[in-house]
């Protein structure tokens, strides 16, 4: 059994490791410059 220490390690380390990743694929998916008038047809 791992001691609580570890455990609360690696699960600050995943934590870490996905912190932003929603925001991240969002601007992956839509973008961050918005749609401009001239742009749109």
């Amino acid at each position: 059994m791992a001691s609580r220490t570890a455990v609360t390690e690696a699960r600050r380390k995943a934590k870490h490791r996905k912190m932003g990743a929603k925001r991240k694929a969002a601007n992956r998916n839509k973008g961050t410059t918005p749609k401009f008038a001239v742009h749109q047809k």
